[in-house]
Formats: structure tokens, sequence, C-alpha cells
């Protein structure tokens, strides 16, 4: 069973479940997981204009025959300057389905991993009466994790979220909020014990609100 030590409490460790935190890691399924994710965060706005589109070209530059040019029937064609774009990017949508199970599966997957690697810690609210970037960021350097920490905290704990949200390389999410590919780009992971509860229930399947 593996355990994850508490940052600012009086107790020193928390048992972690073995279902979600002791899965064996899958990298085909993170990858696709965090590719559908990323994918899904696309606004797909980007457009280019046809030569349909495109104003003006309506006469023909030159007539068809006797100018030793090729013909042409609207300066508006690709080949001018000016002209439409072929093949250029049109709004879309650029999600693709990842199956409920395969979703759980690889969130139990990146967990185990932080698990494994001895990135998790526990964070004891009760410690941020208010907010507090100082002592959060003391926290953190007693802990002793280099690189991007992901901080989950319920949306009541706010002192606890203002605490950490202005520290350099710190991201605060909402349990509901994270996904397998923040948990995967954050070099270390800090959960309240509530949002902790809630990871674990969206890991396991058990959770009231479907993932």
């Amino acid at each position: 069973m593996a355990d994850a030590p508490v940052l600012g409490g009086g107790r020193t460790e928390v048992a972690l479940d073995d279902v979600a935190f002791g899965a064996a890691f899958n990298g085909p399924l993170l990858h696709e997981s965090v590719r559908a994710e990323l994918a899904a965060r696309r606004r797909g706005t980007a457009a280019t204009k046809t030569r349909g589109l495109v104003s003006g070209g309506n006469s023909k530059p030159w007539r068809q025959k006797g100018t030793g040019r090729a013909r042409a029937g609207s300066t508006r064609a690709p080949n001018f300057t000016g002209g439409g774009t072929v093949f250029g990017p049109h709004p879309r949508s650029y999600t693709f389905k990842v199956n409920r199970k395969e979703r759980r599966a690889a969130l139990r997957s990146a967990l185990s991993l932080h698990a494994q690697r001895g990135s998790i810690a526990i964070l004891d609210v009760a410690a941020f009466a208010e907010p507090s970037t100082k002592a959060a960021a003391a926290l953190l350097a007693d802990w002793g994790q280099p690189g991007a920490t992901l901080v989950v905290v319920l949306g009541e704990e706010r002192d606890a979220g203002l605490s950490f949200r202005n520290i350099d390389r710190v991201s605060v999410l909402t349990p509901s909020s994270v996904g397998v590919a923040d948990v995967v780009g954050a070099a270390a992971l800090v959960c309240s014990s509530a949002a902790l509860e809630e990871l674990t229930a969206r890991a396991l399947g058990s959770g009231a609100k479907e993932d």
C-alpha cells in the first residue's frame, strides 16, 4: 500500500487506495487519453478564404486567346497575389472519443505513477485560515519536489487555493477539472483530503458525477 506525506498537518502520512494508486503503467492508453484531452481543448476556429470567398476578380483579367499568356478567368484564383487559399484550415472540431473505462484506467495509471515516484502529497487545508502565499511556498520548499506542481482543492477550500495560485510553476484546479493531461504534465501532485477522495472516486468510477 502506497503512502503520501501530509503537508502542514499533524499527521505524517496518509494511505492511498491500492486500486486507484497501484495500477500498472500503461503508456499507450495514457497517450491516447492525453491526446484526446488536448484535442478537445483546441478551439478549432482557424479559417482561410477560398477563391469563392475572396472579394473581387469578377471580370476576366484578359482575353482568352492571343496574349501569349496562360488563360485566366479571375484574379482571385490561388495562383494570383491576393487570391484564395487552397486546402487551408476551416473551422472544425478536433475531438475524438475515448471510452469511459479507458479514461478511468488512464487516470489510475497517471495517479499510480505519482504514487510510485513519491511525488504526491496531501495538503492539510486547516493550516490556511486565510490566504498566505508565503506559507504555501514554504510547504512546497520543505517537501522538496522540483518542477511543475498541480494543487487540487475543492471550491470551498478557497483560502488554500488562493495561497498556491500565485506561485511560479504551480497550477490550482478542482477535482472535476483535473484531466489525465494535467496529472501527467505535473512533476508533483498535491491534493487536499477531500479532493483526494473525489479523484479516487473518479479513478474507480464510484463517484456521483461521471467523468
